[in-house]
């Protein structure tokens, strides 16, 4: 089939939003022919020499980006990088018009950016239209904002605002009324998508790990009985992030041959190692900043649980890192985490408040950091579920029988 991909974010080698734009373009041309539609700002250096060392004749990618506006990231700025992802939407509709004239296209589908609240006007395209997954639905409950700075409640105040705007944007209901087939990466963002006219939304996870990475992971082994046992977590250290709950929830563990790794940096850092001084345990935290992923990776062989504490993920990459090295994960029960995680494969914690929240953490970390044998029960568990689910390859498979089943359909 000849299928055309919408990948405004797409790199190779990356995580986030790029990963998702490569990776499902890599698994799909294992099945189709692919033309995928991306700007070149950002990656078309990095996917040239790919492909120059990979080729695959099943995958054609093409750049463009608004002829006024020829760099959407030099500004440095989130808003203005929001204003060129919606131009751009108008644009590609342009283009992927003249190359369905040209090439007659079976089936298009959105892939990259992973947000319910921005239109693909590719729907309007006389073709069948796959939407996703898409997430952002997500918000961080309400009680918890009470411990967040001003900046960071502004923060939050504004993605909801600039999510429920999206929201009534007649180009966004009307990509919902033409999409074929909507995936959302939550239960919260399938809500939201059925407020803007999406009759049955499914949940599908839009993150995934390839052969090679899983098994470079599948090689972590825990230890028999490791002295001292270690809790980690991994990512940018923003207040969504949680990372000051978690602390918090150690805290109370008061588990002495107990540690607590923190890889990652960000605008929170510094208030996460006063606090760290406060529950006078910064003899017992350590903070990595920021890793390459190698180095990262190696941090998670010499630690046993991995806790993410996330108040709104879509996603969560590092969970399925996590699970795919055998390691228990401890979250909330919110978001792209709580989708990820089993109860064969970690702990969901339910989050009402803070308070409840931060003690029923402290309560599976001591669980946890007491029964080796659970631990190894839920580690094995993780890794067969990454091979069952989570598999980029997997991921090809299956919408490769979505855009059979559809051109069946519209036939």
């Amino acid at each position: 089939m000849k299928v055309l991909l919408s990948a405004y974010s797409c790199e190779p080698g990356r995580g986030s939003e790029p990963g998702v734009g490569w990776n499902m373009a890599q698994a799909i041309a294992k099945h189709h022919s692919v033309w995928v539609l991306t700007r070149p700002d950002e990656s078309k250096n990095q996917i040239e020499a790919e492909l120059a060392v990979n080729p695959n004749p099943n995958l054609k990618f093409v750049y463009f980006t608004l002829p006024f506006w020829r760099d959407s990231l030099r500004l440095g700025q989130a808003g203005a990088m929001q204003l060129h992802y919606y131009l751009w939407q108008i644009q590609a509709y342009w283009i992927a018009r003249k190359l369905h004239q040209e090439i007659g296209f079976d089936v298009i589908h959105h892939i990259t950016f992973v947000r319910y609240s921005t239109p693909s006007l590719l729907s309007l395209l006389p073709v069948p239209f796959i939407w996703g997954p898409v997430g952002g639905g997500e918000s961080a409950p309400e009680a918890f904002w009470q411990d967040f700075e001003p900046k960071a409640r502004l923060y939050e105040v504004v993605r909801l605002l600039a999510h429920r705007l999206g929201e009534f944007d007649p180009l966004v209901r009307l990509t919902a009324r033409k999409s074929q087939i909507v995936y959302a990466t939550t239960q919260d963002t399938a809500r939201r998508l059925k407020k803007v006219g999406v009759k049955n939304p499914i949940i599908y996870a839009e993150s995934g790990l390839s052969e090679a990475e899983i098994a470079e992971l599948n090689q972590f082994s825990l230890e028999a009985n490791p002295k001292p046992l270690r809790l980690i977590s991994m990512g940018r250290l923003l207040h969504w992030k949680g990372f000051h709950l978690a602390l918090r929830a150690f805290a109370q563990t008061h588990l002495d041959d107990l540690e607590y790794w923190i890889v990652g940096d960000g605008p929170e850092g510094e208030h996460l190692k006063r606090l760290s001084q406060d529950l006078k345990v910064a003899d017992q935290v350590k903070f990595w900043g920021r890793l390459p992923r190698s180095e990262t990776l190696a941090k998670l062989s010499e630690c046993h649980i991995l806790v993410h504490p996330s108040l709104h993920d879509s996603g969560g990459w590092v969970c399925l890192e996590a699970m795919a090295a055998g390691r228990p994960v401890i979250c909330l029960d919110l978001g792209g985490p709580a989708t990820q995680i089993t109860h064969e494969t970690g702990v969901k914690v339910i989050a009402q408040n803070p308070e409840q929240a931060v003690e029923d953490m402290a309560k599976a970390v001591f669980q946890l950091a007491s029964d080796h044998a659970q631990r190894l029960q839920m580690g094995q568990a993780g890794r067969a579920l990454i091979r069952d689910r989570y598999l980029w390859c997997s991921k090809g498979r299956f919408f490769s029988e979505e855009y059979n089943r559809i051109k069946t359909l519209s036939s």
